[in-house]
């Protein structure tokens, strides 16, 4: 169960945080969610279902060979055992992110995260992570 305390700021307005470690699916999935959900307008919602959310930018572009309307940015999906974060900005601007050891070990492949647990260095990294994908994907005009 989270355990909220205080006001976390970051520069959307997220502002919920706890204090230990979380192993409930269900509440790292939402919040893997929210902070994906937060960068609306930016990102817009593709597939946004029970145990699926995929965000991708708003504007049309060239993905690969072909036009899409919105780069693809990122999806949340539930497993059995975990959650996954796909989280395409570290594949395609690889040398722009330095992730820790821990977030590094449920990185598997290239751009997916397989999250069993949550702590709050954890979360802040995913978030700081997620924020900084934006920037780079508006500033390649990608979204």
């Amino acid at each position: 169960m989270w355990e909220w305390h205080g006001l976390w700021n970051c520069s959307l307005g997220c502002k919920k945080t706890f204090t230990n470690m979380e192993t409930n699916l269900d509440q790292i999935e939402n919040r893997l969610r929210d902070l994906l959900i937060a960068h609306a307008p930016t990102l817009q919602n593709r597939v946004d279902k029970s145990g699926h959310l995929e965000v991708a930018g708003t504007k049309e572009v060239m993905q690969g060979k072909q036009k899409v309307q919105g780069h693809y940015f990122a999806s949340v999906i539930r497993k059995p055992k975990d959650i996954r974060l796909y989280f395409f900005p570290i594949y395609t601007h690889v040398d722009n992110f330095d992730i820790s050891a821990e977030l590094s070990k449920s990185l598997k492949g290239k751009s997916c995260f397989h999250i069993k647990k949550l702590n709050p260095d954890t979360d802040n990294e995913i978030n700081e992570m997620i924020a900084m994908g934006v920037d780079l994907y508006v500033k390649d005009g990608l979204i």
